[in-house]
């Protein structure tokens, strides 16, 4: 049996999904903002077939729904430049979600009870799932809506220029020793578990991300234009591409930077946790102050002892590549992490803004290629 709670929340998350698709135009709707995201429609398509596809198709062996779709939604097969050319329409989109969804709330409530021995519906299994993997799409539409600001004119006059600012003194000492890593079902993901005993030496971490003052000091110093700072692949993405300033960054006619989110262009506050960084530009401001990115175990450690302020404002970058636990199994299909256990992805945690509270917990890991800055993503120093 499903609790009336647990189905709450996947309609929460649900109508989440449905609310930005239903504010959008059609070009919005079907056009792709950025080369690594998809059309902001598809993602609502394909999280209610993600829905139906474990609770029918799987659980209950009923394809009927999900296979006619299966080209469109299922990510390799559709190479996401057309995936918004393929989609229906957006009100047609909206009916057909929204009846499945409330289909599918339904079937958790009450038929799903006979299927309630079923390995995925243990403990709440599939349900959990399904709100976690909203809540990571709704993420990325909120990205794919951010690009589409930065992709429009703008005329922002800031108010209150940013100034640089020194970096805070603030670091927390971690003492050596034992520390547990990992989640526990039924929530964690997979890459989550089994859970991890770390011995970990002495360090020190600070106590906030690095601000939007303190990067820009960075940049100042002539952080952009020091080779020294970066690795040579990330010095290579640098001067390959002309970086000069974070991804959601924009200059008014003054000359005054100014920041571009969901909404559009507004003021940087100066003590906000910078956001909008690859994990080259994070490693290179970590250079700059004499200091590098955490592994994912000294974050997780400092978290769990409550050592860290901001954290859940700005996914944060670590030093580490995403790579499987020790006893690691891939559940409840292989897809989820086994391909990105590629050396090339790195762990970030913390969780941003708009990030869900199913999805912000110490142990949950977040994964990209360190190249990524359309992603709402920041630093934490170590030292």
């Amino acid at each position: 049996m499903i609790s009336a709670a647990t189905v709450h929340e996947l309609e929460r998350v649900q109508e989440l999904l449905c609310a930005l698709v239903a504010d959008l135009d059609e070009d919005s709707y079907r056009h792709q903002f950025h080369p690594d995201l998809s059309a902001l429609g598809w993602h609502l398509g394909h999280c209610t077939y993600v829905e139906c596809y474990w609770l029918h198709e799987v659980v209950r062996g009923d394809g009927s729904v999900t296979r006619p779709l299966r080209e469109l939604y299922v990510p390799p097969l559709t190479p996401k430049p057309e995936r918004g050319q393929r989609i229906p329409g957006p009100a047609e989109m909206l009916d057909w979600a929204r009846s499945l969804q409330a289909f599918n709330r339904d079937w958790l409530s009450g038929d799903g009870r006979h299927w309630s021995d079923h390995d995925l519906l243990r403990d709440e299994y599939l349900p959990r799932f399904l709100i976690q993997h909203h809540s990571q799409h709704y993420e990325t539409m909120l990205m794919a809506l951010t690009q589409r600001a930065l992709s429009r004119r703008m005329s922002h006059v800031v108010r209150e220029p940013l100034r640089a600012s020194p970096l805070r003194q603030d670091a927390r000492d971690v003492p050596g020793g034992h520390y547990r890593i990992g989640g526990t079902a039924p929530d964690a993901f997979d890459n989550e578990l089994p859970q991890q005993h770390a011995t970990l030496g002495p360090y020190a971490i600070a106590h906030h991300p690095v601000s939007n003052g303190e990067y820009l000091g960075f940049m100042e110093a002539g952080g952009y234009a020091r080779a020294e700072l970066w690795s040579e692949e990330g010095n290579g993405w640098r001067t390959g591409n002309a970086i000069t300033h974070p991804d959601h960054w924009r200059r008014d006619a003054a000359g005054h930077w100014y920041g571009v989110g969901v909404r559009g262009p507004c003021d940087l506050a100066a003590d906000a946790p910078v956001m909008g960084l690859s994990c080259h530009e994070a490693e290179a401001c970590a250079r700059w102050a004499g200091a590098r990115l955490p592994h994912e175990y000294q974050w997780e450690a400092a978290c769990r002892i409550g050592l860290l302020a901001d954290s859940g404002r700005v996914w944060e970058w670590c030093a580490n590549p995403f790579a499987p636990y020790e006893g690691f199994k891939a559940f409840p299909y292989a897809e989820y992490s086994t391909p990105w256990f590629d050396g090339r992805h790195r762990s970030l945690r913390g969780g941003s803004l708009h990030t869900q509270p199913w999805v912000k917990r110490p142990s949950f890991r977040n994964f990209y290629e360190p190249d990524k800055r359309h992603i709402f993503a920041g630093l934490r120093l170590v030292y």
